[in-house]
Parts: structure tokens; C-alpha cells; sequence
């Protein structure tokens, strides 16, 4: 591999990645994409990496600032990979990903939506209660690092702090680090997950050797002083169990449709809480279930979007492929009483053809998949059965491909696509759709 040239270049910020980086050109034409530019700024860069077709450098100087560049919260922005966009305007970070959106619709899906949805924003600052920790142990600095990656994944970021979690745990990552620090198994502990309720707040703890009394005693200790649950991991997810205190409850509630869902420490929730209860409405807005409707909801985790369809819609069937969350979807259904919902395990990568729920025709669909999207479903599900197809998604590029899909081979319309800010500061787009046969 050839050597980086580090001597400091002159760069004219044009435009901004999907990553959150600004896009320059070399004087030859090639693309360089440069960390911590915005568009229609001058900086001084230097290469970071070499590619074919594309180089990578970061800003080392700012010439002249654009108008939208905000002095960033976090003293750990730049070093800590979590962010990165604490540099760039909340009110133009959200229009960056609306952006990103209509692109990879065009590009990728070659579809236009009829319609921009406005974007959907909550909190920005404190919103994250979930999400995993890395530990490592660094014997040249002396001491135990617990934090994001840094931008290169290879490493920790030496952090105290973070302002878009949850402050309750934001604010201990110095006092998680001490506590680690202090255990005997503080080499065998690679990471810590967290996870937070209406009412209770759980770091896992994933270990590598079996605890001593010690360091039991000291997470124990831990968590009556912080006020948080803590579990322990010692192998795969049907380990986890708790250690203090016995049997915390885990649950956040719906109040607008008057619903409480259950939950696992490692059980996938949505990140922002208060940007969920959004999204959720505008779902709803989308989809419209009406009280002689069967609405299809697939990959739908506890029953995030299911409970509250159901209460509006004749009968609600949830899919979803974890069976660990199908049972916590199940007692939620019987925690809430309802009785026109069905949850049922199934891999939504074969056919669905065959499966009893099937047999009865659906009216609408509702889809929340994984970053791969929701192809194969696509594919073989009998569309022409559904009125309408709600899809939110978290990756920009399977919606679009799945968007092409539906309006270019069966002949759907694109009704209307928007964006929706889960995870500010981030790069990261979340977004939804929703499409009707023409």
C-alpha cells in the first residue's frame, strides 16, 4: 500500500456522505472524503486513507466556517465514534438525512415520493436508553476504558461522559470505568450493555470467567448506589440473569394508546423513547386501521407498532423471527388484555404461504425490518391482498431498493416518505413510507 502524503491541503466542501463527512475533489477530479467538514466550508486537510477511487483525510483547520457550524457538546467529539454531526446545526442535520433519503429513493429505487412527509424530530440531546459499551483494559494509560468506539473501531474511546444518552447513565460512564477498573476481572470484561425503562435502568454485564465474591459484592454495591439493575452474561443470551436486585421490572409505557411493554435487557427496543411515541402516531396516521380491518405487522419485535394498531383494528397479527421476542410479545398481549392479537415465530426470509394466520386474507401491512429490508417478504407475500403497506425503516438504501420494488415491478404508488431523527448527532437515517396499489 502506498505511503500517505500527510502534508496539509486546501479543500472546498461541496457536499456532505451519508457518513457525515464533507465531500471535496482533488484538483485531478478525485473525490476526498474529509471528517469533520461541512458543506460550503474552506479547510486545511490531511489524508487519513487512499483508495481507488476516493480518498480520506480530516479536517485539520477550518478557513472559513459555514453558517450552520455549532461548537460541538461533548469535549469527546472528534476522538469518540458515536457522533458525528455535533458540529452541524440539529435543524440542518435532519435535512441532511431528508436528503439522503430522497437520493437513495431516486437513485437506488428510481422512485419519487408523491408526497415529503415533515420530518419527525424529538429530543436531541439524552435520548439514548439503549445501547453497548465497550471495556478494555489499557495497561499503557493505567486504567480501564468504557465507552463507544472511536472512529476507528480498533479502539475505545477514552471518554467520561456522553450527552445523547440517557443522564442517568451518560453522566456514570467515569464512575462505570472505576468500578471495572477495581474488579479483579476487569481484563475479562468486553463490554457492558444498557438499557433503560420508564422505571428502572439495567447494565449487562458480559463476562469471560466466572465473578468472585469480590467483584460481585462490588457490582452489587454498584448498583444500590446508582440506583441501577444489574445482570450478568456469562455466555449467550439465555445466560443472562440478574444479580441485584432479584427481579427488576422492565417496561416502558405507550400512555396515548395505554400499553406497557415488557422487556429483556438485550431485548431490542427503539432508542429514543420520546421519538418512538412519534413515530408510532404517524404510523398509525399512515396506516389508518379501521375497526373491520386485519392488519399484517411483520418483524414486529414486543409489539411496538402491534398493540396500538390493535386498538383501532379488528384483528392485529404480529411476525417476527426472534423467538425470545415473540414470547415477550405474547405476555404483553395477555399483559394489556387484549384479545384481537396474535403473535406468531416465523423466519421471514422462506415463504409464508403455508402458515395457518395466512389462510384469512390481510388489509393492510405494516413492515419494520433489520437494515437487510424487507425483499424476500416483498417477494412473496400476495400483495394484491393489502389496501395499503406501511414501511419504516432504518437503512435508506434497502428502503429504496425495496420502494423500487413495489412501484416499478408491481406497480404501487409511493404515497409519501419522510425521515425521522431516532438517533441526533448521528448519521444515522431512520425513516418511512407508505405505498397503495394505483
Amino acid at each position: 500500500m502506498a505511503r500517505l502524503d500527510l502534508t496539509p491541503f486546501p479543500a472546498e466542501i461541496t457536499d456532505l456522505t451519508h457518513d457525515g463527512r464533507g465531500v471535496a475533489r482533488r484538483p485531478d477530479g478525485k473525490a476526498v472524503f474529509i471528517a469533520g467538514a461541512l458543506p460550503g466550508e474552506k479547510v486545511m486537510a490531511v489524508q487519513t486513507g487512499r483508495h481507488r477511487s476516493f480518498d480520506e483525510a480530516r479536517a485539520v483547520e477550518i478557513l472559513e466556517a459555514a453558517p450552520e457550524r455549532v461548537a460541538p457538546r461533548c469535549s469527546h467529539f472528534g476522538t469518540c465514534g458515536g457522533c458525528a454531526l455535533q458540529h452541524y446545526d440539529e435543524a440542518r442535520q435532519i435535512l441532511a438525512k431528508q436528503r439522503v433519503l430522497l437520493e437513495n429513493l431516486e437513485r437506488i429505487g428510481h422512485v419519487t415520493p408523491e408526497r415529503i412527509l415533515p420530518p419527525l424530530t424529538d429530543a436531541a440531546w439524552g435520548y439514548r436508553r439503549k445501547g453497548r459499551l465497550s471495556v478494555r483494559r489499557v495497561e499503557k494509560k493505567g486504567k480501564t476504558l468504557v465507552g463507544f468506539r472511536e472512529a476507528d473501531p480498533r479502539f475505545v474511546a477514552d471518554i467520561s461522559e456522553c450527552h445523547t444518552v440517557l443522564p442517568a447513565i451518560g453522566a456514570k460512564i467515569g464512575a462505570i470505568s472505576a468500578l471495572v477498573d477495581s474488579m479483579e476481572a476487569r481484563r475479562e470484561i468486553p463490554q457492558i450493555e444498557f438499557i433503560a425503562g420508564d422505571d428502572a435502568i439495567a447494565l449487562t454485564v458480559r463476562h469471560l470467567v466466572p465473578l468472585g465474591d469480590a467483584d460481585r459484592a462490588k457490582l452489587a454495591a454498584f448498583a444500590r448506589e446508582h440506583g441501577f439493575s444489574i445482570y450478568l452474561q456469562p455466555g449467550g443470551l439465555d445466560s443472562v440473569h440478574p444479580l441485584e436486585p432479584d427481579e427488576p421490572k422492565l417496561a416502558f409505557r405507550l400512555p396515548a394508546w395505554d400499553v406497557e411493554l415488557k422487556f429483556r435487557p438485550l431485548d431490542f427496543i427503539q432508542v429514543n423513547a420520546g421519538l418512538n411515541q412519534r413515530m408510532i402516531q404517524t404510523t398509525l396516521d399512515l396506516l389508518e386501521p379501521q375497526p373491520d380491518e386485519r392488519v399484517l405487522d411483520l418483524f414486529a419485535g414486543l409489539g411496538n407498532f402491534t398493540l396500538p394498531i390493535a386498538r383501532f383494528a379488528r384483528e392485529v397479527v404480529g411476525v417476527e423471527g426472534d423467538a425470545g421476542l415473540v414470547r415477550r410479545a405474547r405476555e404483553n398481549i395477555a399483559h394489556n388484555g387484549f384479545t384481537n392479537v396474535e403473535f406468531h415465530a416465523a423466519d421471514l426470509a422462506k415463504d409464508l404461504s403455508a402458515e395457518p394466520w395466512m389462510r384469512e386474507s390481510f388489509d393492510k401491512l405494516l413492515l419494520d425490518p433489520p437494515r437487510s429490508g424487507a425483499d424476500f417478504v416483498l417477494a412473496h407475500l400476495p400483495l394484491k391482498q393489502f389496501r395499503r403497506i406501511v414501511y419504516v425503516s432504518c437503512h435508506p438504501a434497502s428502503l429504496a431498493r425495496d420502494a423500487g420494488f413495489l412501484v416499478n415491478e408491481k406497480k404501487w404508488r409511493l404515497r409519501a416518505a419522510g425521515v425521522m431523527d431516532m438517533f441526533p448527532h448521528t448519521a444515522h437515517v431512520e425513516s418511512i413510507a407508505v405505498f397503495e396499489p394505483k
